[in-house]
């Protein structure tokens, strides 16, 4: 069977045009008849038809990869045989192969590849749950879409723990480039050998080169063996360079222990990282609106996350401290009664706030509104204490009246013991 155009798969999907060619399959984007869906065809190349061998891979690949579901796993839909040829229906994404992203770019940011390294962390927990190591970790298996959103792709020379092995003994499957150790000595694939390829990638985005490279495959899966990492350049942050250089680990015991490990390390890292373009002259300004606590504590969040010093327009502190002594003058009227809560409540927050306008006046005139101010915050304070010898003195009176009715009783002899009214007095 040859794919074209026009070539209907299961009587169900119809090929539109070809996307890319692999060393096992061709990736073509097709049509979903059913549902209108456009999906992505994986289809045995036509000069391997009949061959059983990749056959074999390709039944693997769709067992591998079929009930896999995350975020950032390309999802499979399907497959088939027919004619000593195979295909895979999988979901198709619109983006772009990171291996494309960082040819284009050299080297990117840790902003920018930490949260990618993070994503595909996430999605090798998954596959690694499920019983399945990737072997094939790279770039050009990573797809970025417009949203920023990576999936990594195919399984072809996936491998699961009860699998039968489908190469002879000693025979290395992977890309030298990105090949652990231990796999380059022709051992057991482990989960451990797709972090050390997560390391591989981070380390070629951040410095803009790969860490081993050779004249030949064997050359370069053997540099991984038996050469030393070259360093990082300073110019990568001390916390990323440390998580890179664990994953590049010789010894798989020595990488972190799982892919849930490295993505919520890598999470931990991005949301401290410093906001390089921040700039506090361009950063919106904050003004008190009367809930000064509240919109205090909002800018404190924000500089946390940002990691980043704060805007040099925030709630002035005076203002907090103003509304901090209006709430405890609120908070201590409230034990008296209730006409005196009442006077207390607004004769005791108007001077806190006279005070505030008094340090930081608003308007730069003559100075007049400043001495009116004074003034009237003299008279204030004068009339709060006039209400509070008032509420004083109407207090007594009621203690009193209530000490006489109750010696009035103990005279008729109706209560007999006095001790609560002494520990009243």
């Amino acid at each position: 069977m040859r794919p074209e155009v026009g070539l209907e798969l299961q009587g169900r999907y119809q090929l539109v045009e070809r996307i890319a060619v692999g060393g096992m399959g061709e990736v073509w984007k097709a049509t979903d008849l059913r549902s209108g869906r456009a999906v992505a065809a994986k289809i045995l190349r036509h000069e391997l038809t009949g061959d059983e061998i990749f056959l074999s891979r390709l039944r693997a690949e769709a067992r591998n990869s079929r009930g896999l579901r995350h975020p950032n796993l390309a999802v499979v839909l399907d497959s088939g045989e027919r004619d000593g040829s195979g295909w895979i229906i999988m979901e198709l994404v619109q983006g772009r192969a990171l291996s494309e992203i960082i040819s284009e770019q050299g080297t990117m940011p840790p902003a920018d590849i930490l949260p990618v390294l993070a994503q595909v962390a996430r999605a090798l927990q998954v596959v690694h749950d499920s019983g399945v190591v990737h072997r094939d970790v790279k770039p050009s298996n990573i797809l970025i879409n417009r949203e920023g959103l990576a999936k990594l792709t195919d399984f072809g020379i996936s491998t699961g723990v009860h699998q039968r092995p489908l190469t002879a003994t000693g025979m290395v499957m992977g890309t030298a480039q990105y090949l652990a150790p231990e796999q380059a000595m022709g051992n057991m694939a482990t989960p451990a050998g797709d972090l050390y390829a997560l390391g591989v990638i981070g380390y070629e985005a951040l410095v803009g080169r790969r860490p081993f490279t050779g004249a030949t495959q064997v050359d370069i899966a053997f540099a991984h063996v038996n050469q030393d990492v070259p360093p990082m350049p300073d110019s990568v942050p001390p916390e990323v360079r440390k998580i890179i250089m664990e994953l590049l680990e010789k010894r798989p015991e020595a990488r972190p222990r799982s892919a849930r490990e490295v993505a919520r390390r890598l999470d931990r890292i991005v949301v401290n990282l410093p906001a390089e373009s921040w700039d506090p002259r361009e950063a919106p300004t904050w003004t008190a609106t009367g809930r000064a606590p509240a919109a205090t504590a909002s800018a404190g969040t924000l500089g946390t996350t940002a990691s980043s010093p704060a805007p040099a327009q925030v709630v002035p502190g005076d203002a907090v401290a103003a509304a901090a002594r209006t709430a405890c003058a609120e908070a201590g009227s409230r034990a008296t009664s209730r006409t005196g809560r009442r006077a207390g409540a607004r004769t005791r927050s108007i001077p806190a706030v006279s005070r505030t306008s008094t340090a930081r006046p608003t308007t730069a005139s003559t100075g007049r509104h400043s001495s009116d101010r004074g003034l009237l915050g003299l008279r204030l304070e004068t009339w709060s204490r006039i209400v509070l010898a008032i509420v004083t003195v109407l207090v007594l009176a009621l203690c009193l009246g209530t000490l006489a009715q109750a010696r009035a009783v103990m005279d008729d002899g109706v209560l007999t013991s006095t001790t609560p009214l002494k520990e009243a007095l």
